[in-house]
């Protein structure tokens, strides 16, 4: 990725293989060395009460609280050195790297917010809107209930983009458990969606004038939207 030249970010594992970045030593014969002499652990370092920084971010659409280290690490897979920032949470100390040496705290961390956004996009499109749970059997069929899927995702979103969270987030008052004050989810946009188009079929029924046949109608579209 290094070589395409593609940044690549991510969280690190606890217990990674570091070393530090081998040191410049004269020409001579023989390979250089690939990895430092001495072994990082990050355990220890975030156990260190020295060199921590404290910073304010704004990620997931509020500023975190905790502090941030900034540590320069070598690491095989990424090619040569890595930069590794470690972040002190409530509930513990997390560790991200970026394979940019000189990539700054808040580019890291906002680039790990955005790759978590996008995890919960993915999420949503397979658990809310249901893609990959269609039962067909040819590879087009799959593809094309994919598609219909992301399209249906997308349009919620569309329809829901310049609207007030709390139009969107107005049925939780039916569930006292739940947390009215959290941003809508596209489980939220989708219901409210659901009950809008409802909601305006009703309203198209109880006008003045109907035939039988016209409320026969109405009635199979509100069953298809209910069920």
């Amino acid at each position: 990725m290094r070589s395409l030249g593609v940044t690549v970010v991510s969280r690190l594992r606890k217990d990674a293989s570091l070393r530090t970045v081998p040191a410049a030593r004269p020409v001579r014969r023989g390979r250089p060395r690939v990895y430092g002499e001495h072994r990082i652990d990050l355990a220890k370092r975030a156990g260190q009460r020295r060199g921590w920084a404290t910073g304010t971010f704004t990620l997931y659409g509020r500023p975190p609280g905790g502090h941030e280290r900034l540590v320069p690490l070598g690491r095989r897979p990424a090619g040569g050195a890595v930069r590794v920032v470690l972040v002190d949470e409530p509930g513990g100390w997390v560790a991200f790297f970026c394979s940019d040496p000189a990539a700054g705290v808040a580019d890291v961390l906002g680039h790990v917010a955005a790759r978590f956004a996008l995890e919960i996009t993915f999420r949503d499109v397979k658990e809310v809107v249901g893609a990959g749970q269609q039962q067909v059997r040819s590879v087009a069929g799959n593809v094309g209930a994919f598609h219909l899927c992301a399209w249906t995702f997308t349009l919620t979103e569309a329809w829901a983009w310049g609207r007030a969270a709390e139009e969107l987030v107005g049925h939780r008052t039916e569930s006292p458990w739940d947390d009215a004050g959290w941003r809508p989810s596209h489980a939220d946009k989708r219901r409210a969606w659901r009950r809008e188009l409802l909601g305006n079929e009703i309203r198209a029924v109880l006008r003045p004038g109907l035939t039988e046949p016209e409320i026969r109608a109405a009635e199979e579209r509100l069953l298809n939207l209910a069920a």
